[in-house]
């Protein structure tokens, strides 16, 4: 157990696909002694990055699954989460950054800030995460380690502050000049092990006295100390190291590293910039919801372990001995053979094995405190689930969800596959929240639903190769919505005679189309329609949303204003109001002039600026709209506005139309009205299909 909380610390490593996430993880280990010889990712070796211990991640050379790990860095311990890059996965990213207190954003020197950088940043900020930035591949061809600051300034809205120069970009580059002690780094030995420090190099002193001036201007900011010693000539590097760190923990400045993990330098300077400036768990404010208080009153959970014990399960995996749950502790100590309780069940369970992980291996402990990220098998809970020892019902406050946005039909080819589909089903359906499955009442399909074609293809690979389920897929749904174009008022009675008390309920209101998903508006007064009936009335019209009236869709858009209405003394019920909502809704929706909404999607594609014509011309093809493009470095990134549905095969179609040198990213951005063509094809698509049964 870590007894002393200020040795900790909980990051994450997160980036845009390609940016050399996995790569860093695995030198961080190398460096910490954890593993004892370097793999790289898609290795000619055979053996693959240690973090991506699944056989489909090593085959494809990208992470799926995000991996945890801990290590030793100078007596500090450090729990580390290396995330996936691609949007598909995001899920992954979101959790881990949910239960992490600091963060290491990677970006690639020659790209810079890219389509997912974006996405992680929007994250980081939406948990409060504070964060490092690593320019990594400082090797490459192009490199430009100033400009992906700017970059990060102007696209991200940091207050990004290199700490470092390189010296030499390219493939001179050597290693850095630390701008906080004033010294050069260069890392030598075979896997670039053994630091060697010395003078600032001569051609570079006068760029390095500037940069200093220059950080020290952005980070005196934060401490009137640092202040009053830049005025007097009494810098310390101690002084500087804590305004950054203040600054950095206030999330009101980015400290910027250099380096390239491939090439083995600059990863040991980043681990102390991980130990200088992002936040130990005493330095992070963590609230939860207290479940037995009216209101879902918020208090503040302190990081200490003599507090009651509190947790969050953030991660699940069907482990080789049964479901291996990831936790972060927030308060308290978890110990062997203690029980806990499942605030959202009120189930008492046993912790009957504790765990560290190390990517796919694990260590048993016997004990750990608040602060720290550990795993418990034969916990039976859902992926956002919080614990505590039972003397307070404590829930942490949940992981953000986003909206599938791609559907596939998928069908068991034999009985084998049939038995199995289910098993392979629930099991990932617990594990990943993003993948959802359902099966369609009206053709008896069986749907699976997520973030992009990645992961369905994924996950239909996963469940061939861990389930022995071979299954058929159909051409993907694309998750479309229904909505109203016009407002539209009702005026509607439920009447029911049945011999005995019989039912009635009248509503009066309107339908209007509004921004956003379902507002309801009760503006009763005079108790024509009793208190006790209105949320009858909501729960009837809520109802009507799953499964629009025009082709099926759900229905979003869309604010109801109950304005009045009538009851009877004996006849009016719940179910009555209910039926009432129900047959208003019927009625008005159909004059509302229903329309078909479909998801745009925002898509960035990357590539030599030869090519840039023939991107564009696979765009336009796809109905889409371009909003923006760069050039930098002999490399255009055009950015474009694309429906969904004109996304499948789409890397095929980029592949041949750039020699296979261009490559796209997408993530859903908003839902837009479908041209009346293109909703005419659905409906008549429908019909057919409808027919055909």
């Amino acid at each position: 157990m870590i007894k002393d909380l200020s040795i900790l610390r909980n990051i994450g490593i997160s980036a845009h696909i390609d940016s050399g996430k996995t790569t860093l993880t695995e030198r961080i280990l190398f460096y910490t002694n954890r593993i004892h010889a370097i793999h790289d990712v898609k290795g000619k070796d055979g053996v693959g990055a240690k973090m991506d211990s699944m056989e489909l991640e090593r085959e494809r050379g990208i992470t799926i699954q995000s991996a945890a790990t801990h290590c030793y860095w100078k007596k500090n311990h450090i729990n580390i989460i290396d995330t996936p890059g691609h949007v598909d996965f995001t899920i992954e990213v979101e959790r881990a950054l949910r239960v992490l207190d600091g963060a290491v954003l990677v970006l690639c020197s020659v790209a810079g800030v890219q389509s997912q950088s974006y996405t992680v940043d929007r994250q980081m900020r939406r948990y409060n995460v504070p964060r490092l930035a690593f320019v990594n591949k400082v090797d490459r061809t192009g490199a430009n380690p100033v400009r992906v600051k700017n970059q990060l300034r102007e696209k991200l809205g940091h207050n990004a502050v290199l700490l470092q120069l390189p010296i030499g970009l390219e493939d001179k580059h050597e290693g850095v000049v630390d701008l906080v002690e004033m010294r050069s780094i260069r890392f030598q030995g075979d896997n670039g092990e053994k630091i060697v420090y010395g003078e600032v190099p001569a051609e570079l002193r006068d760029e390095a006295v500037a940069a200093r001036e220059e950080m020290l201007d952005a980070v005196s900011m934060f401490s009137d100390e640092l202040m009053e010693a830049m005025l007097e000539d009494r810098v310390t590097p101690e002084l500087v190291k804590a305004a950054i760190r203040k600054g950095t923990l206030a999330l009101k400045l980015t400290p910027v590293f250099l380096g390239s993990a491939f090439k083995n330098k600059g990863v040991q300077a980043l681990l102390d910039g991980v130990i200088d400036y992002l936040p130990d768990p005493t330095e992070v404010k963590n609230e939860a919801i207290d479940l037995e208080k009216e209101g879902e009153e918020r208090v503040e959970i302190p990081c200490d372990p003599t507090a009651p014990l509190c947790l969050l399960a953030f991660k699940l995996e069907d482990g080789r001995y049964g479901q291996l749950t990831y936790l972060r502790i927030y308060s308290g100590k978890l110990e062997r053979d203690m029980f806990v309780v499942n605030t959202r069940t009120r189930k008492k369970t046993k912790v009957a094995r504790l765990v560290r992980m190390h990517a796919d291996d694990m260590e048993d402990i016997q004990d750990a405190s608040a602060g720290d990220i550990v795993a418990i098998f034969g916990l039976d809970c859902n992926s956002g689930d919080s614990f505590t020892d039972g003397t307070k019902l404590y829930a942490m406050t949940s992981i953000h969800v986003p909206e599938a946005v791609i559907s596939l039909s998928i069908k068991p080819q034999d009985a084998k596959s049939e038995t199995n589909l289910s098993k392979a089903l629930q099991r990932f359906t617990k594990e990943d929240p993003t993948f959802r499955t359902y099966v369609d009442q009206e053709s008896g399909e069986t749907v699976i639903q997520g973030m992009g074609e990645l992961q369905l293809e994924v996950y239909i690979e996963r469940m061939r190769r861990e389930y022995g389920v071979n299954v058929a897929t159909s051409a993907p749904q694309v998750a479309y919505r229904e909505t109203i174009t016009r407002p539209v008022d009702f005026n509607y009675t439920h009447k029911k005679q049945t011999g005995g008390s019989g039912q009635y309920g009248k509503v009066i209101g309107s339908l209007t189309p509004v921004e956003g998903e379902f507002v309801f508006e009760d503006n009763v007064v005079g108790g024509n329609i009793p208190r006790q009936f209105i949320p009858s009335c909501e729960k009837g019209f809520r109802s009507m949303l799953d499964k629009g009236r025009k082709l099926g869709f759900p229905v979003v858009g869309l604010k109801i204003s109950l304005d009045d209405g009538a009851y009877h003394a004996v006849d009016s019920s719940d179910i009555a109001f209910q039926e009432a909502a129900r047959g208003a809704f019927r009625e008005a929706y159909d004059k509302a002039k229903p329309r078909i909404l479909e998801p745009i999607m925002k898509v960035e594609v990357e590539g030599p600026s030869d090519y840039s014509g023939n991107v564009l011309t696979t765009i336009m093809q796809r109905r889409g709209v371009v909003v923006g493009s760069q050039e930098e470095g002999g490399l255009t990134t055009t950015m474009a506005e694309v429906p969904l549905a004109e996304m499948f095969g789409y890397s095929t179609t980029l592949r041949s139309a750039t020699q296979g040198k261009a490559e796209f990213t997408m993530e859903f951005l908003k839902y837009m009205l479908t041209p009346e063509q293109v909703e005419a094809d659905l409906i008549e698509k429908m019909k057919e299909k409808q027919g055909k049964k």
